[in-house]
């Protein structure tokens, strides 16, 4: 049962941005960030935790798990450093994954030699 609950949350997130790609002006980057903004939103009021156990990777995989970890690593992050915590603990949180994303980009730019589009 694991399996088909992250399959169809997955999905079902994956949908409504397809959605909202296709319905309304919003461009993928905006799109994107909202979906980061609500996990976020969804891990301050801590609804995110009991929405992953119930989704597993249906949750954590979209972008909305990175919202959450931006916040875990912010909450952390002010109790440990006060107010400074809040503009350090995100980025902090998400250096890892940011930087894997950064490396490995790069390594299959220049594997595939990407072009411009004309």
């Amino acid at each position: 049962m694991d399996y088909v609950n992250a399959f169809w949350v997955g999905g079902a997130i994956c949908a409504l941005a397809q959605i909202l790609m296709e319905k309304t002006k919003m461009m993928p980057g905006r799109i994107m960030v909202l979906l980061v903004v609500l996990g976020a939103f969804i891990s301050f009021f801590g609804w995110y935790e009991p929405f992953a156990e119930f989704a597993g990777a249906g949750a954590s995989v979209p972008l909305l798990g990175f919202g959450n970890l931006l916040m875990k690593g912010v909450k952390e992050a002010i109790q440990e450093q006060g107010f400074l915590g809040l503009f350090a603990g995100g980025l902090k949180a998400g250096a890892v994954g940011t930087s894997a994303a950064l490396i490995f980009g790069y390594l299959a730019s220049l594997i595939f030699k990407p072009k411009m589009k004309k």
